[in-house]
């Protein structure tokens, strides 16, 4: 299995950007990373903590000279409020995964319990044809889920979201940024 967290010398980082929520902004940012060939891993974008302001939440593999290029890019953008990039270490981030297989084939295993202990597994839906199961957790974790039932049962269909992450800080960067922005103001 591919290591997700090293593609070559690369390492995996988490781009945040936050914004007002603008017609194209995304294709801007998107553009920003297809310039400097970055391939976008995963992306989401969802109202964030602060009210009025929308985070993008998207990973990619780069050395940091060049994400750090990215983002100020990213910042400089009239639409941006702030962009900043994170490695794992300094995030705690999930991912969900949907997984589709036919229920007799499931069934054929012996039984579901062993897959749903395993892999700390949420059954969603079990009808006569199909069953869906969900797992939450980083890339590594949904991925060997993904290759067993690959393996043992086929698996009819199957979707992974974006990295959802959040800092390990007690607040949002931006919260602390934009808190010494109106005591700058203030004062």
């Amino acid at each position: 299995m591919e290591n997700k967290e090293d593609k070559g010398s690369k390492t995996l980082y988490t781009v945040t950007v936050f914004s007002e929520n603008t017609v194209g902004l995304l294709n801007q940012i998107t553009i920003i990373f297809t310039r400097r060939r970055l391939n976008i891993e995963t992306l989401s974008v969802s109202p964030s903590a602060i009210k009025g302001v929308h985070k993008f939440t998207i990973t990619t593999f780069s050395d940091e000279e060049i994400i750090d290029k990215v983002v100020k890019q990213i910042d400089k953008r009239v639409d941006i409020i702030k962009a900043y990039y994170n490695t794992r270490e300094d995030l705690v981030s999930q991912e969900i995964a949907l997984y589709k297989i036919e229920t007799k084939k499931i069934l054929e295993l012996g039984s579901l319990e062993n897959i749903i202990r395993k892999y700390n597994v949420r059954v969603l839906e079990i009808t006569e044809t199909c069953t869906v199961l969900e797992k939450t957790g980083h890339y590594e974790e949904t991925q060997a889920l993904f290759e067993e039932l690959s393996d043992k049962t086929g698996v009819l269909q199957f979707i992974r979201s974006g990295c959802v992450a959040i800092t390990k800080s007690k607040v949002e960067r931006l919260s602390d940024m934009l808190a010494a922005i109106e005591k700058k103001i203030n004062n």
